[in-house]
């Protein structure tokens, strides 16, 4: 592996090469936020001095750039802009802007607010959102002015460590090598042919078994992650237009406070497709809050009714008659989707990890089929943001496809990236594919499970 040092060159008063503080695994992972790019390193505090005039002698009209500031605590946090700097004295409005700190081993991206301005371009020290300063009065410090622009917490972003050990600014270059020839780390197929026969296939799906007219599939998650919006998302595809049938939003709490069974039509007028999407209250980190544990319980083994409103604190009492005999197989759910915001995976809690490490061993308990649902891709990439094309090609998400995999303990290849369908107004044909991709491997593992449960039931008792 090459040496830092010998990738980021600069010239100081000297001419005497810069070397980097970023670790070669970091640079990478910086990159992969970033797209198919290279960074040279333009300006070094401890060596150009903590003045903004170094600093804008170094970094104007640079294009891009990346600022990367180690604090004394050890935390590494930072910036990108897209636009250049040109002490201009005018507000600068930049989508590609967004601030990143490494919370473990994965950076977090944090994009600005809408209705705010990225930053001022003036001869000061360089901010994000007007907030968050670097190098403050020409000091090795970092200063939180309280603006909303960016939604930080400073506690995790830099551990409250205001001091700076170092700053450092790259400009950011397109890679001369084309990003196409880099080989995706999952195929897929961006066409309109293959969304077809996505679609048909899903039509087409019968149930392994002749008991089972239509799949369960139970979808389950935090609060927001967007349980909700996949339901709302596969119906709009087979409506053909924007629907929003199941309650979506951003709300603190939960927005589904009953179980709902919704079934999706091929079309207005079309016949009822073969799988029925269950969604639920949202998980809550605190006791007493959100969907318990033997609700999940209830609802997997099919004693739940359609619209039945959760009570978190008291479980579903299944009536005496009906606890007294097994559900059918009909009733039972007969797949598992965890639903989690990509953008959230590295602040998930210690105490929702174990709460969805528990429902974990429960469905294992019972057999049926796990996969996990990655949603918000674009908002947590900006390369993907800016193309879904790019998600697999995209190294920052295949590294939050492998955190996930770990934090939940499930394979890999069972954690699906998707984008849902929010603020869209019309279908897109990228979205559609992810999105059909991701039902036709629930159909796929619904079978599974069903053939598990016939083999059992072919066994001599």
């Amino acid at each position: 592996m090459r040496k830092m040092h010998s990738v980021f060159r600069g010239s100081s008063t000297l001419n005497a090469p810069l070397t980097s503080d970023l670790t070669e695994e970091k640079r990478k992972q910086l990159c992969g936020l970033l797209g198919n790019v290279e960074l040279s390193l333009l300006y070094k505090a401890s060596v150009h001095g903590y003045q903004a005039s170094a600093f804008h002698q170094r970094c104007d009209r640079q294009g891009p750039t990346l600022l990367v500031a180690y604090n004394r605590s050890g935390y590494i946090f930072g910036g990108y802009t897209s636009v250049d700097y040109t002490q201009s004295g005018q507000y600068i409005t930049d989508e590609g802007i967004f601030l990143f700190s490494f919370q473990g081993k994965i950076p977090v991206c944090i994009k600005v607010n809408s209705g705010y301005n990225a930053r001022i371009d003036d001869a000061g020290v360089p901010n994000f959102g007007q907030q968050l300063y670097f190098c403050y009065n020409n000091q090795p410090v970092v200063y939180n002015s309280g603006s909303s622009a960016f939604s930080l917490n400073t506690a995790t972003m830099y551990g409250n460590d205001t001091q700076l050990s170092e700053c450092e600014v790259y400009k950011v270059e397109q890679s001369s090598a084309v990003s196409t020839e880099e080989k995706p780390w999952r195929n897929v197929l961006w066409t309109a042919e293959r969304k077809d026969k996505l679609m048909e296939m899903v039509r087409n799906h019968k149930p392994l078994m002749t008991s089972v007219s239509r799949v369960r599939i139970l979808m389950i998650g935090p609060v927001g992650a967007g349980k909700s919006s996949f339901f709302n998302s596969i119906n709009s595809i087979f409506m053909g237009r924007m629907t929003s049938k199941a309650m979506s939003g951003s709300a603190g709490t939960s927005l589904t406070t009953q179980f709902r069974t919704y079934p999706v039509k091929d079309g207005r007028e079309g016949k009822p497709l073969p799988f029925v999407l269950c969604d639920t209250m949202g998980l809550e980190e605190q006791t007493g809050a959100g969907l318990d544990i033997e609700d999940i319980s209830s609802i997997l083994q099919g004693h739940v009714p359609d619209r039945y409103k959760f009570n978190p604190m008291v479980p579903f009492q299944p009536d005496e008659q009906k606890a007294s005999r097994p559900a059918s197989l009909q009733e039972k759910i007969h797949c598992v989707v965890y639903v989690i915001d990509a953008t959230k995976i590295s602040l998930m809690s210690d105490k929702l990890q174990e709460k969805l490490a528990s429902i974990r061993r429960k469905v294992n308990s019972l057999g049926i089929a796990q996969i996990v649902l990655m949603t918000k891709v674009d908002e947590a990439c900006p390369l993907v943001e800016k193309d879904l094309q790019s998600l697999y090609v995209s190294s920052y998400i295949k590294s939050k496809v492998q955190e996930v995999s770990s934090r939940l303990g499930v394979p890999v290849s069972c954690v699906l990236p998707v984008k849902n369908y929010s603020q869209e107004l019309e279908l897109e044909l990228n979205c559609d594919v992810l999105l059909l991709t991701a039902l036709q491997q629930m159909l796929h593992f619904a079978d599974d499970y069903l053939d598990d449960v016939c083999s059992m039931e072919d066994k001599p008792k």
